[in-house]
């Protein structure tokens, strides 16, 4: 079983029965929980949010509002007190804001509505929650996303930026323009919360996807204004352009300072073996050289082969350094060739591609086989 789906176990359906019977001593805890947990064994974790939810519908004696009510009293004291140690939260408390987005989610329930959501997500973050809100009700939930954006907890100035990201992962998409949530970036992006700021960064993100040149713009803006330190600004911008660096953008690297051409050589990639086994290491170097003093980003990219025949294209960053003329430095690497949670490796012919600034170089081949 996937680690996220234990993040909403037994154990914990138990615990949100027992927090929501010592405010409520008409709810069941215990046929919640039988009732909750038999699906369990064939759910993925958004189902289960979703089955839990729908549980506490089943089982509380109102509904609504007064149900969401017994939620909010139902949350320990503070997070710290439920024993949350980081600023995400705990998947417990999904199944609440999921209640809310379910059940709630009406214009006459409107402002009590996100009220609870930005209640609940110093508990787990609510943006997922805060997507139905804001397909079905954009110009009101906006307002609401503004005036969040000087709220006193960074868990919820965060949420305006994380809820209204055009390519939020695990989430519904919402039928607004790429530049929608620019307004609440203007009012974050020099917050004193990292939390905050990697939300913005990775909100620009999705938008460079599809629209560089808007968020290059967006950058550039808040250069000239000067709010964010020069440290929390580059922070913002190299996080907002990673994307786009990886797959070689020339725009984004001269935004950055990395020129596109940069005035170096490199060698042919050197690899220490070009047959290999699932599971071994890829050791390769190469040298480079500078004609002048320059600025560099070097990735590395590898192609490899999948079950589906596609071509599957990663790149990862190999080194990022200042160069003086006539420098010479090697680049190396031992990389793992090991399928993750997510990618399977799969025998056949790979390739190895360096990337300077964007530019690539000549790729060498290698083969692999099974372990």
């Amino acid at each position: 079983m996937a680690e996220k789906e234990h993040s909403l176990s037994d154990n914990r359906v138990n615990r949100i029965g027992r927090e929501v019977h010592a405010v409520c001593p008409q709810f069941d805890a215990e046929a919640f929980a039988r009732d909750v947990v038999a699906s369990f064994p064939r759910l993925g974790l958004k189902d289960r949010i979703a089955h839990t939810s729908k549980g506490l519908s089943t089982h509380l004696p109102v509904s609504g509002l007064q149900a969401v009510d017994i939620l909010l009293r139902s949350l320990p004291a503070t997070p710290q007190d439920a024993g949350i140690t980081n600023d995400f939260g705990f998947y417990i408390y999904a199944p609440h804001s999921h209640f809310v987005a379910e059940h709630c989610r009406n214009g006459r329930d409107l402002e009590q509505a996100l009220d609870a959501l930005r209640r609940f997500t110093a508990y787990l973050s609510a943006e997922d929650a805060m997507r139905y809100f804001i397909a079905d009700f954009p110009t009101e939930t906006f307002k609401v996303i503004k005036s969040w954006t000087a709220d006193p907890d960074h868990r919820v100035r965060r949420l305006a930026s994380e809820c209204t990201r055009p390519r939020l992962p695990w989430s519904v998409r919402i039928p607004l323009g790429l530049d929608a949530g620019i307004p609440i970036l203007d009012r974050l992006y020099d917050d004193a919360s990292q939390f905050v700021t990697q939300s913005v960064a990775n909100h620009l993100s999705d938008i460079a996807e599809d629209d560089l040149p808007l968020v290059l713009d967006t950058l550039g803006r808040w250069r000239t204004e000067g709010r964010a330190s020069a440290k929390e600004f580059d922070f913002i911008a190299r996080e907002a352009l990673a994307t786009r660096l990886k797959k070689g953008d020339a725009a984004a690297y001269e935004f950055l300072g990395y020129p596109s051409d940069p005035p170096v050589e490199l060698s042919p990639v050197r690899l220490e073996s070009n047959q290999l086994r699932i599971g071994d290491r890829l050791v390769f170097a190469a040298d480079m050289t500078a004609a002048a003093s320059t600025k560099v980003r070097v990735n590395y990219v590898i192609s490899s082969p999948t079950k589906t025949g596609k071509r599957r294209v990663k790149a990862y960053v190999l080194k990022t350094t200042a160069l003086e003329a006539e420098q010479r430095i090697e680049l190396s690497k031992q990389h793992a060739l090991k399928s993750t949670a997510t990618v399977t490796l799969v025998p056949g012919t790979y390739t190895l591609e360096i990337q300077v600034n964007g530019r690539p170089s000549a790729p060498a081949e290698f083969h692999v086989a099974d372990a």
